[in-house]
C-alpha cells in the first residue's frame, strides 16, 4: 500500500501506519502488509485542504454568522503592533462604503475595540424571538457613513475600562463561543475578529466555530514582529484557514519635508509576506492622527486626508476588489436549495 502524506514529517506518520496495517490485515486472506511512504504535491495538498476545510464547515456547530458573511480574523504574533487600530480603520472604512460590519473583539483581556470606536455603553440580552425563552445579546451599534458597525466586547460588559479580567484560558474560549452563538447579529457583509496576540485558545476555538474565517496578518517593519508573526501563518495553515495578505503597521515616520524615518526598521512587511507566499496588502505609515483617532474614538480611515488614512482605504479598496469581495450566494444552487429545504421543514442535516 502506498500512502501518501502531506509532509514527510506527519506526526501521525506512526498512528496511521498502526491503523492501515491493523485494517487491512483485518480482511480475509491478508496475512502481511507493506506500506510504502509518498508526499503529496503542491496541487495534491491544495486539493486535500479544500476538502478538509468544506468537511469543516459542513460539520461545524452552528453560530448566528451567517454564510453569507464574510469572516477575516486580524492576527499578529506578539502584542503592540497595532492589530486593534487596523482591525477598527478597516472596519470603519468598509462600513463608511454602506457595508453592515460586525466587530467582534476577541482579546478578551486585552480589549481596546470599544474606545478606539467611541462605544461607552453596555450590551443587553433580550429575547428574539417569541418561540425561544433564551435572550440574545444585542450588539453595539455606530453608524458609519452609508453603513453600520455592530461591535461586541468585553469592554462593553464590564464596570469600567481599567476592569480586569482574571480568566483561565478556556474561560476565553467559551467567551468567543457565547459571542459567536449567543449573539443577535443579524445580517453582515463582513464581520472582522480582533484577535488576540499568539496562538493560544481563543486562536482554536475560532477556527473550531468559523471554519470560514480568513486571516489577516498584521506585523510592523521590525524583524522581532515578523519573526513572531511567522508563527500565526503556521497556525493559520495547520487549522486550514486561509491567509489572504500581510499589512505593515507603522511602516516609517514621515516628517513635513518628506524625509522618512523607519523608526521600527524596514522591510519585514515584505519578509513576512515572501516568507509566508501572500500578498503584502499595504504599509500604513506612523502618524500621530492614528494614535489620537483610536483615543477619540474616531478612525482616521473616515474623515481624514491624510498618508495614513489613504493606506487604509487602499487595503480596503483591494480587498474589495479581488481579495476578499462581497460573498454573494444568491445564484448558488446549494443556497438556494438549502432554503428550500428549511422552507419545507426539512432542513438539510
Amino acid at each position: 500500500i502506498t500512502i501518501a502524506l502531506t509532509t514527510a514529517g506527519c506526526p501521525l506518520r506512526a498512528t496511521i501506519k498502526r491503523d492501515c496495517e491493523t485494517r487491512v490485515k483485518s480482511l480475509p486472506g491478508i496475512e502481511k502488509v507493506k506500506l510504502h511512504w509518498d508526499e503529496l504535491n503542491a496541487e495534491e495538498k491544495a486539493r486535500v485542504m479544500e476538502r478538509a476545510r468544506k468537511y469543516a464547515r459542513d460539520n461545524a456547530s452552528p453560530t448566528e454568522i451567517q454564510p453569507t458573511t464574510r469572516v477575516l480574523s486580524i492576527a499578529s504574533g506578539k502584542g503592540g503592533v497595532g492589530k486593534s487600530s487596523v482591525t477598527v480603520n478597516i472596519a470603519a472604512s468598509l462600513a463608511s462604503r454602506g457595508f453592515t460590519v460586525g466587530v467582534l473583539d476577541a482579546d478578551i483581556w486585552g480589549f481596546s475595540i470599544p474606545r478606539m470606536l467611541g462605544l461607552d455603553a453596555r450590551l443587553e440580552a433580550k429575547i428574539i424571538d417569541s418561540d425561544s425563552t433564551r435572550p440574545k445579546i444585542i450588539p453595539e451599534e455606530r453608524s458609519e457613513g452609508s453603513g453600520v458597525l455592530k461591535v461586541v466586547s468585553t469592554g462593553l460588559m464590564i464596570d469600567t475600562e481599567e476592569t480586569a479580567l482574571m480568566w483561565r484560558g478556556l474561560m476565553l474560549a467559551k467567551a468567543v463561543e457565547q459571542f459567536l452563538r449567543d449573539v443577535q447579529w443579524g445580517y453582515l457583509d463582513y464581520l472582522l475578529i480582533d484577535m488576540p496576540p499568539g496562538t493560544g485558545d481563543v486562536q482554536m476555538a475560532l477556527a473550531r466555530l468559523l471554519p470560514q474565517a480568513e486571516m489577516l496578518v498584521v506585523t510592523t517593519p521590525a524583524l522581532s514582529a515578523q519573526k513572531v508573526a511567522v508563527r500565526v501563518a503556521d497556525m493559520a495553515r495547520r487549522s486550514h484557514m486561509p491567509i489572504l495578505g500581510v499589512i505593515e503597521n507603522m511602516s516609517a515616520f514621515v516628517t513635513p519635508d518628506g524625509t522618512r524615518w523607519p523608526l521600527f526598521g524596514e522591510g519585514g512587511g515584505v519578509r513576512l509576506a515572501t516568507e509566508i507566499d501572500v500578498p503584502l496588502l499595504g504599509s500604513i505609515p506612523l502618524e500621530p492622527s492614528v494614535s489620537a483617532g483610536g483615543d477619540s474614538g474616531t478612525p482616521v480611515s473616515t474623515g481624514n486626508t491624510g498618508a495614513a488614512a489613504a493606506a487604509f482605504n487602499q487595503i480596503v479598496e483591494r480587498l474589495l476588489s479581488d481579495i476578499a469581495p462581497p460573498l454573494d450566494l444568491s445564484s448558488c444552487s446549494a443556497h438556494t436549495i438549502s432554503e428550500v429545504s428549511v422552507s419545507v421543514g426539512n432542513p438539510r442535516k
